[in-house]
């Protein structure tokens, strides 16, 4: 948790400042008013007394009458008559006594709630902005740090889990630091002054209030030690809540394809009923603590009660000791109480704070280089014994990957599936870093340029085809803030999108829903591959971009972009022969090893592999052999 206050910008720790000083302020007001509670209790029995001299007893009142009235006693008077000295004091008190003190003490007590009252706000509006603002700084920091964590650390974090560490965590460690910062300071202060209060008080209260505190302390430190562990698995079964409810949302049309509305409902049951459960149980341990501040308070007070009524007996004590006594005692049970509060809150918040930790702290495999190397050729892409194998992967998914294709060729890929071919693409954008072997664009190692300046060259159009919440437009021109109307719809006619976003009443301002649910797995597609046009880059990727297309539409969008994009260089993952046979060269792969390479005729003629895939798809006419 500490870690994380280190975002916090100087505005705000001197926020905290001012926040520690209105605390002690408001400690000493609470404090001072337990004195004027006093003031105003000795006031009204003195003025009482002062009206009703026979209540002090007959004899005084009798005496007083032939004294002349209290505005005639004096101290000397009071010694000639016989009285204790012990007694002098608070007979000249009786006599000096007005309503007037009543007013003075109920109109600072008055005054001074007014201002507790003002200070307490003071401290949580300034508590609520630093919490808020550490809030937004972490969960800014968590999204550029998950923006900027390669694919292979990503693959460590489930999608479910970093949601929930973006904001149900976040929003522990915020609720966690707005109660801190309004009671961590006010506790304490609360406390120690509360007891040096005390300690002006007879010691059969302080005592009895140090065995109240001393049991209260025992309990929560026992009830505490059976919640904490269930915050940790609280946060836990949160990740597994949200991941069964995001697959199911996600994975809609297939859960009602197959009738597995029943079936997810018991998977998200099963998660649900374990995380209620986890919460039933703090939740009943937690509910204990109400009920127990309750009868410890009330003890304490009755406690009081009955002590100070002895000592009242005894003339030790006067009523307005024992009133200040009850409140002191009630301040110092309540500043326990708030501590008790953050004992509730810390424990999940620390949780969520090592969940961060653990992803901002997390080591990055792909960097920028210190350097950035200037490139030296165009549009090339070339692999120099190039092998990979995932991070938590045995085996090679790659194996001594050699080729060079130019500027303006056209490369094809073609292999089984599991082959490697989405593997080999994603080393091109950097997206894994290749185990051995050169990746080389553009005539330099993509290890030695900077990350953003390598994909500034890459159109990329990934397996899944994937649109974001927003219109056509948005989606075609995505990443660029100063989107060129005129540019999104050449990309969308190269694409071959023009004639369903034309039919469209909204046209390109039509809204595509999260991930493109409200358009067609061909319509998607050839946004997506408008999107990659749009930003007309040096080098295209297609990975397997042209299964959603029929045959005359697909051919179409390659002629298109022949004419279109004949200086960029072209990168196509596809299944279909017809999609290919074009190619200037193909790459044809099995079990992550070349096991085939050159042109479309080449191929048949000498790779068994590409001859049965073609033959699968195609005539021998239609090939030509």
């Amino acid at each position: 948790m500490f870690r994380l206050y280190k975002k916090l910008p100087k505005l705000d720790i001197f926020y905290i400042f001012v926040i520690i000083g209105l605390t002690v302020l408001q400690v000493y007001i609470t404090m001072t008013i337990v004195d004027y509670v006093q003031g105003i209790i000795k006031a009204i029995m003195l003025v009482n007394y002062h009206n009703n001299p026979d209540e002090i007893s007959l004899g005084f009142s009798v005496i007083l009458n032939g004294i002349g009235g209290w505005e005639n006693v004096t101290a000397e008077k009071l010694t000639a008559l016989g009285v204790p000295l012990a007694s002098q004091d608070q007979i000249l008190a009786i006599a000096k006594a007005n309503v007037g003190d009543i007013w003075f003490n109920g109109g600072m007590m008055l005054i001074l709630a007014l201002a507790s009252m003002l200070t307490q706000t003071v401290i949580s509006v300034l508590a609520s902005f630093v919490a808020a603002d550490l809030s937004a700084n972490i969960r800014s920091d968590l999204y550029k740090k998950v923006q900027n964590l390669s694919l292979a650390e990503i693959d460590k974090f489930s999608t479910a889990s970093l949601i929930t560490r973006c904001s149900n965590d976040i929003q522990q460690i915020q609720l966690a630091n707005l109660f801190t910062m309004r009671m961590i300071f006010q506790a304490p202060v609360t406390a120690i002054w509360a007891i040096l209060k005390f300690q002006g008080s007879a010691s059969e209260l302080t005592i009895a209030t140090g065995i109240t505190l001393a049991i209260l302390i025992v309990l929560i430190i026992i009830i505490m030690s059976i919640a904490i562990p269930k915050f940790k698995t609280m946060q836990k079964l949160t990740d597994a809540l949200n991941g069964v409810t995001r697959d199911n949302l996600t994975g809609i049309r297939i859960v009602r394809a197959y009738n597995a509305e029943k079936f997810q409902e018991n998977k998200f049951n099963e998660a649900n009923i374990k995380f209620t459960n986890v919460q039933l149980f703090t939740g009943r341990v937690l509910s204990f603590m109400s009920p127990l501040m309750t009868i410890i308070l009330q003890g304490l007070t009755l406690t009081i009660y009955i002590l100070g009524s002895v000592l009242i007996n005894n003339g030790t004590l006067d009523y307005a000791g024992v009133t200040a006594s009850t409140m002191l005692g009630t301040q110092l049970i309540m500043s326990f109480v708030m501590l008790m509060m953050l004992f509730m809150m810390w424990p999940r918040a620390l949780v969520s704070a090592k969940r961060i930790n653990e992803v901002l702290n997390t080591k990055n495999s792909i960097l920028d280089p210190k350097e950035d190397k200037e490139f030296m050729e165009v549009g090339t892409v070339e692999f120099k014994n190039v092998s990979f194998k995932y991070p938590d992967g045995e085996n090679a998914v790659l194996s001594n990957i050699n080729f060079k294709v130019n500027k303006g060729e056209t490369l094809a890929i073609v292999g089984a599936t599991s082959s490697g071919k989405t593997s080999l693409v994603n080393l091109i954008a950097r997206l894994y870093d290749s185990t051995e072997g050169e990746v080389l664009v553009d005539g330099v190692n993509v290890k030695d340029v900077y990350q953003a300046k390598l994909r500034s060259k890459i159109g990329f159009v990934p397996q899944k085809g994937f649109l974001f919440n927003g219109s056509i437009a948005d989606n075609i021109s995505f990443g660029d803030e100063n989107k060129d109307l005129e540019k999104i719809k050449r990309a969308a006619s190269i694409s071959c999108a023009t004639e369903f976003i034309d039919a469209k009443e909204e046209g390109y301002d039509f809204l595509v829903s999260e991930s493109g649910k409200n358009v067609s797995g061909g319509q998607r597609q050839r946004l997506c591959i408008a999107r990659c046009v749009y930003k007309n880059p040096e080098i295209y990727i297609f990975d397997d971009s042209f299964s959603a297309l029929d045959y005359k539409t697909d051919k179409k969008l390659r002629e298109n972009l022949s004419n279109e994009a004949k200086d960029s260089t072209k990168i196509i993952i596809a299944q279909r022969i017809g999609t290919i046979m074009d190619a200037d060269k193909i790459i044809v792969l099995d079990s992550g090893k070349i096991v085939g390479y050159g042109n479309h005729k080449e191929l048949l003629n000498n790779c068994d592999i590409y001859k049965e895939i073609a033959l699968s798809q195609l005539t021998e006419k239609e090939l030509g052999l």
